[in-house]
């Protein structure tokens, strides 16, 4: 989910930028999001990095000038896109990914390398990592730090009405993700049950997430809010207006903490515990296994500590993390605007 949505937002500012630009995505059918995707889109019976055959068959046919690579890709669609002159970007949310981003023969191949999350998460580059770039002069390596859609049109009072909340008096829940983790199949329900628990002792508490769960706890509190999936953007307006965020420990608290906000950090899948790490490291987050009561305990305390509160949405604004989508845009104007003459 996390490389899908990166990847929309990305998509949606390139539309904004050059209303002309034609944009398709190569999807799993059997992600819960393939149905909703607003952009052409080629659905394959799983992730299309098991299915080179059908990539390389479209990027032939389609002959795009830039292709990305989120998180995955196999060495055989890489050069296939080089061979046909795309220019190509490979983003790394993962140290696996990253390594085999840093191999020469991809190196080779790759024009732009980004770094999905910022430095103190993804770690400086490494001595190795830096005398390879030295030697091969390529790819450029971005770090993007956040990725959160923005939508100035968008009226804050309006989100916030319709989720019947007041800006800075509720508690935003949020698992996140479209798919279950390994060890963390109930992650979502252990989310809402935090909610259920924090809603039932007063907090005005807001929780988005699969409608359909929520839909079928019919004994929801008065103050839980259950507002389904939401577009970014509007994802992003209900951060900005939280008192209190409880999130996941993915692509989500970033996004939290470049909104200001105040964290609780639940990891659900294994590299998301060090991420948490760093960020409670940087007095940015507080960390909280994925078990409902004391998810609810520790939001709970948080909530009436407001000394402690005001401190880590401080800190977490201080960070000034940098907005990824700015930095993806202007890459990719590198990448396919005319350079004038003489340049």
């Amino acid at each position: 989910m996390g490389e899908y949505a990166r990847c929309a937002a990305i998509a949606s500012a390139v539309i904004e930028k050059w209303p002309g630009a034609a944009i398709h995505f190569v999807l799993s059918r059997a992600a819960p999001y393939a149905a909703r995707v607003p952009f052409p889109a080629t659905l394959l019976p799983s992730s299309a990095t098991f299915h080179s055959a059908a990539v390389i068959e479209l990027m032939q046919s389609w002959r795009p000038q830039v292709v990305l690579f989120d998180n995955a890709g196999r060495g055989a669609q890489l050069s296939a896109a080089r061979r046909l002159g795309a220019r190509i970007i490979y983003i790394s949310a993962r140290r696996r990914q990253r390594r085999k981003a840093f191999r020469m023969r991809w190196m080779r191949l790759i024009d732009e390398h980004w770094i999905a999350y910022p430095k103190f998460i993804a770690g400086e580059l490494t001595f190795l990592e830096r005398l390879k770039l030295k030697l091969l002069r390529r790819p450029v390596v971005r770090y993007l730090d956040v990725i959160l859609a923005r939508a100035p049109a968008l009226n804050a009072a309006a989100i916030l009405s319709r989720s019947n909340c007041d800006a800075g008096n509720y508690v935003l829940v949020i698992p996140g993700g479209g798919t279950g983790h390994p060890g963390a199949s109930a992650a979502v329900g252990e989310f809402l049950a935090a909610a259920r628990t924090l809603a039932a002792r007063g907090a005005v508490t807001v929780f988005v997430g699969p409608a359909d769960l929520a839909a079928a706890d019919t004994s929801l509190p008065a103050n839980l809010r259950a507002v389904g999936a939401l577009p970014q953007a509007e994802l992003g307006l209900l951060m900005r207006g939280a008192r209190l965020i409880v999130a996941n420990g993915g692509s989500t608290l970033l996004q939290a903490i470049a909104c200001g906000a105040a964290c609780v950090a639940v990891p659900i899948a294994r590299d998301q515990a060090e991420r948490v790490r760093r960020c409670v490291d940087r007095g940015v987050a507080v960390a909280c296994p994925l078990e409902a009561a004391r998810m609810a305990k520790t939001a709970a305390a948080l909530w009436d500590d407001e000394p402690a509160r005001a401190a880590l949405a401080q800190r977490a604004a201080g960070l000034a993390l940098a907005d990824g989508i700015g930095v993806a845009v202007a890459a990719l104007g590198d990448l396919i605007e005319p350079k004038p003459l003489g340049n």
